[in-house]
């Protein structure tokens, strides 16, 4: 076997269609090259092992057809055909050479070609940025124009949404770390805006923009989004031609952090005046937020707009817990005003992936990696295995958090609120924290 595959991964140009791909098989490089575009598919890094029998109860509550060994008749976790069929269908759409054929606003056909054949100055867009955006450009403006020729691929959306995220309609767009997705927010933000405004009457488009970032240091890198920033993506990048920076301008952007949808408290009231004020009928003082106010306190701007464009950066990081109670299962408990507030169904934007569970069910059926050694491994990183398993984020953040006091009282000797005891007297404080990480090995006496 040559080291071919080795020596030069890399076959495409970032900038085209990658025409070309190594072949796989069972995850394995075989030093061919395939001269067509990989198709998408579910390849986990680590070996497969022999096969087990599974259970006949398994076997039963498995998809025959999926392939991926996580998807059961409750969900489906391979949605790998939707994929390469809407690709497909993409693909053909931009081959076609005239514009009118194109099937959408002379707005979007200009912002097409820019995206497409300008000559930037400065950094170019990758293929797979363009590529991101025409897909939901063609599933908003071309697919519904066929009738009931791509039907089924927005039958296949509103049953997901329906059966995941209640009444409110998300698109998942998955990029590769690395690969640009606030470009991709800075173009889909372009495209909605310039329609918006040259198309007012219309319901497609919108130029009221929610970004929601995982944490600060990722909203304050989103200011680039902002029309006003001095390194505004769509001046300093190109992604607008000079004539339409004007309907830019007109775009309503609010960049925030998931933490400010927690309810804070309008009255900070101590312990023991909150006992008296309560009294000896214990009525609960209710100083919290409503939740109306607090989506006019992050909302600001937006309030009153209507057709909200929901940008949801770093969305594998949010995902909704899955109940743990079979008799609340379908109960609405995780609905609040943030998915009963009217949104465009078309214009409400996620970029994500799937939750913990998923990943590590992968490992374990399709991969030669025994549970208890998994369990072991997330153990040393501080995480625990159950929660974790559960998708239980609340406690599994709670429990987290405890670990890590834990470990910082632990280095630094002095007790901290929220942490376990600190070690006892006369134990070396550092080197236990480095093997309570599973970052050195404990050693027998």
């Amino acid at each position: 076997m040559t080291e071919a595959f080795f020596e030069r991964p890399i076959l495409n140009s970032p900038y085209k269609y990658p025409g070309r791909h190594w072949e796989l098989v069972d995850g394995q490089p075989t030093n061919l090259i395939i001269d067509r575009r990989r198709p998408s598919d579910l390849i986990t890094p680590v070996p497969k092992g022999k096969k087990q029998k599974a259970a006949a109860k398994a076997q039963a509550e498995m998809i025959l057809d999926s392939g991926d060994g996580l998807s059961t008749a409750e969900q489906e976790y391979n949605a790998t055909w939707v994929v390469n069929e809407i690709r497909g269908h993409v693909d053909a759409w931009r081959r076609l050479p005239n514009p009118d054929q194109w099937q959408v606003t002379p707005e979007t056909a200009r912002l097409l070609q820019h995206w497409r054949h300008h000559e930037f100055q400065g950094v170019r867009p990758f293929f797979c940025q363009i590529e991101a955006v025409e897909t939901v450009i063609w599933l908003t403006e071309v697919a519904p124009k066929h009738g009931k020729k791509f039907e089924r691929y927005w039958d296949f959306i509103n049953r997901s949404n329906r059966e995941f995220n209640g009444d409110l309609m998300r698109l998942a767009l998955k990029l590769a770390t690395g690969s640009g997705k606030t470009t991709v927010m800075a173009m889909l933000i372009a495209w909605q805006t310039v329609n918006a405004v040259r198309h007012p009457n219309s319901k497609s488009y919108s130029r009221a923009f929610l970004l929601v970032a995982p944490g600060i240091t990722i909203r304050d890198r989103l200011r680039v989004l902002m029309p006003n920033d001095p390194e505004s993506y769509y001046r300093h990048r190109e992604l607008v031609p000079n004539d339409m920076l004007a309907d830019i301008d007109r775009a309503k952007i609010v960049i925030t952090n998931y933490h400010a949808f927690k309810l804070r408290e309008r009255l900070d009231v101590s312990k023991g005046t909150r006992a008296a004020l309560e009294g000896w009928r214990k009525e609960k003082l209710q100083t919290l937020e409503s939740e109306g106010q607090m989506v006019q306190r992050v909302m600001g701007d937006l309030m009153g707009m209507k057709n909200v464009v929901v940008l949801n950066d770093e969305a594998h990081h949010c995902y909704r817990e899955k109940p743990q109670n079979e008799d609340i299962a379908d109960l609405k408990v995780y609905d609040t005003i943030i998915n009963k507030t009217p949104l465009s169904y078309r214009t409400n934007r996620i970029i994500g992936g799937h939750a913990p569970s998923a990943y590590l069910s992968k490992l374990e059926s399709g991969a030669a990696v025994e549970p208890d050694a998994l369990n072991e491994s997330l153990r040393s990183h501080c995480i625990d295995p159950a929660l974790l398993r559960a998708d239980d984020f609340k406690a599994f953040m709670a429990d987290r958090e405890k670990r890590l006091l834990t470990l910082i009282a632990k280095a630094t000797g002095h007790q901290i609120v929220g942490a376990d005891a600190t070690p006892e007297e006369g134990e070396d404080a550092s080197e236990q924290v480095l093997q309570d990480t599973g970052m050195v090995p404990a050693v027998a006496e």
